[in-house]
């Protein structure tokens, strides 16, 4: 008689030791399902003044967004969405017809002329303009600016959130421009 109640236990310790298995199972089975996070996905954007970089400014339109004086201070620049009459200095890369033309808006005229990406740097040729009359502080950022374009130390470009174009000038200036809105 005691053979027969050794049995039903052991019966009933395999029934659970496979329900443990079992639960086991479906366990690993969920967590293997499981969306998998890529290493990288927190990483810190990419440094801007990477030599590469540059390469991603073929055929794209930037909007001058903050001015910064080496001095860490900012210069007062027009904005086409603040409610005044001001338009915003642009600055438009374009490969159409095979050559690196730029042009864009000066802060009181329009501007054309050519850019170079090389060995990770931006630099521009002549710049020319149209001739319309400014009045003083319009005609004074336009000269700095173009000045400021003449004069690039170095360049770097983000295109992750928030999409940036940073200018570094030879005077230590940092011109950062931004997508406008649309793009």
């Amino acid at each position: 008689m005691p053979n027969q109640s050794i049995a039903p236990r052991r019966a009933t310790v395999f029934a659970r030791a496979r329900m443990s298995a079992s639960a086991l199972t479906v366990a690993t089975l969920v967590a293997a399902c499981a969306i998998p996070t890529h290493p990288d996905s927190s990483a810190p954007p990419s440094d801007p003044f990477n030599p590469a970089a540059t390469q991603l400014l073929d055929d794209t339109n930037w909007q001058l967004a903050e001015w910064k004086h080496a001095d860490g201070t900012t210069r007062a620049l027009p904005q086409a969405d603040n409610g005044t009459d001001g338009e915003a200095l642009t600055l438009d890369f374009s490969t159409a017809g095979g050559q690196r033309r730029v042009s864009g808006f000066s802060g009181c005229n329009r501007y054309m002329g050519s850019y170079t990406l090389k060995n990770g740097g931006l630099s521009f040729g002549p710049l020319a303009s149209t001739r319309k009359a400014c009045p003083s502080a319009a005609g004074d950022l336009e000269r700095a600016y173009l000045d400021g374009l003449a004069h690039v130390a170095k360049s770097g470009v983000q295109m992750k959130p928030p999409q940036q174009l940073q200018i570094v000038l030879e005077s230590g200036d940092t011109l950062i421009f931004s997508h406008p809105r649309g793009q």
